[in-house]
């Protein structure tokens, strides 16, 4: 690695920070759920769809309320499964599980858009020498790992972290250091590039990390209720303006760690 990076490695967040969701979820998800319900009928599964797609919501949401949230993932499919068990169907093959969700999926999938500055970002770090990892909350690996593939990031990162895939979520300290572990590098070698103050720069400084806030598309419910208790290290509006701090994080680490000459004064 050479000498003239402030970090050996640079892990990124995926959703509002490399893509970006170009439609407005409420107006989004009828669609999606319209195609879930479809699948799981042409399945042969009798259910009524406004009271079922409730259940199904409302299990979600009572599992994100509770605190335990913020240490471990639970899958679409255990929620899918779940309430499927309750409505007198205990017993699903996992290829239709699957079938089902990749149907509603798909929806979202159209609807993600990769960043204009992403790919020259990820180029100029890969050619600059930095080690790029990625971790992302998600309840469904699949959906991110065809997300990356879509966007056409996937030869950039050494490995991609999802959630759903691991058990634990953002910003619990362990996924982070699975990332530093596969590195083999303390994690005051590594940053992390974030929109979310409650889960990616309070993760970041939980296990150590530099933490960087990418703030164009974070102007949100989630981040309002933490300006005033989370602050991450550094502040970039555009993931393009990535290089620039880094090259001025390199020059201020040169400043402060060169030899002072006899007589000089500290900074």
């Amino acid at each position: 690695m050479t000498m003239s990076n402030p970090f050996d490695a640079i892990l990124f967040d995926l959703g509002s920070t490399l893509i970006y969701f170009d439609s407005e979820w409420p107006l989004v998800f009828p669609q999606a759920n319209a195609e879930l319900i479809a699948s799981l009928k042409n399945a042969g599964y009798q259910i009524e769809e406004d009271r079922f797609l409730q259940d199904f919501r409302d299990r979600i949401d009572q599992y994100y309320s509770s605190p335990e949230s913020e240490f471990i993932e639970y899958t679409s499919e255990y929620f899918l499964r779940s309430v499927l068990a309750d409505w007198g169907y205990p017993q699903i093959s996992e290829a239709t599980i699957q079938s089902c969700l990749r149907a509603m999926y798909a929806v979202l999938h159209a609807h993600w858009q990769i960043e204009a500055d992403t790919l020259s970002t990820l180029e100029y770090l890969r050619q600059a020498g930095y080690h790029l990892g990625m971790i992302s909350n998600a309840s469904d690996n699949e959906d991110v790992q065809t997300l990356v593939d879509n966007a056409g990031v996937r030869d950039y990162f050494d490995f991609i972290l999802v959630s759903a895939a691991v058990g634990v979520r953002k910003p619990n300290p362990e996924i982070f250091q699975l990332a530093l572990d596969h590195w083999r590098i303390p994690p005051t070698r590594a940053a992390m590039v974030g929109d979310l103050l409650g889960a990616d720069i309070l993760g970041a400084k939980k296990v150590g990390l530099f933490s960087i806030w990418i703030t164009r598309r974070a102007d949100g419910p989630a981040n309002q209720a933490h300006l005033d208790t989370i602050q991450p290290d550094a502040q970039i509006a555009a993931l393009g303006e990535l290089p620039d701090l880094l090259h001025q994080l390199n020059n201020m680490e040169r400043v402060r760690t060169r030899p002072r000459m006899a007589g000089s004064k500290p900074f």
